[in-house]
């Protein structure tokens, strides 16, 4: 089952239960998931790939919101990005925590062949392709960096 059939499942399943905040949630991925397939360029079906790539997009913006939200003592608004970001999360697979991401990295590095901070344009590379959807990219370039630098 696509993505978007399973949201179109979830969404039914919200209303019945009348679970407001995972409904919020679940309708902004839909609405992302069909601009998205909707850009020029894209095709019918949407490939897992870009389904992570949309969903991880969606969990930043609320991140930001909700920091800003924060800084400006805005509880409400705060609680309601933290809700739908949990919903999105969800969705996605499992991230992975720092020691996984340093120990996947430091295997990496040695694949690759990098030695100095020169090569890390190498390894963010291969790494932001394998750990896609598995890993936030400002925690793989810290990680590179730290063991590079």
């Amino acid at each position: 089952m696509s993505l978007i059939n399973q949201i179109d499942q979830d969404i039914k399943q919200a209303m019945l239960g009348k679970q407001e905040a995972r409904l919020r949630g679940l309708r902004a991925i839909k609405s992302a998931l069909l601009l998205a397939r909707t850009e020029k360029g894209a095709s019918e079906e949407l490939s897992q790939e870009t389904e992570i790539k949309v969903l991880q997009k969606l969990i930043k913006q609320r991140k930001e919101s909700s920091d800003i939200y924060k800084s400006q003592n805005r509880e409400d608004l705060y609680k309601i990005e933290i809700e739908e970001m949990e919903v999105i999360e969800a969705y996605l697979p499992k991230q992975m925590d720092r020691s996984e991401i340093e120990a996947y990295l430091k295997e990496l590095i040695g694949r690759v062949g990098a030695t100095s901070i020169k090569d890390m344009g190498k390894v963010m590379g291969a790494a932001n392709k394998e750990l896609a959807g598995r890993a936030d990219g400002k925690t793989i370039s810290e990680v590179v960096r730290e063991l590079l630098g």
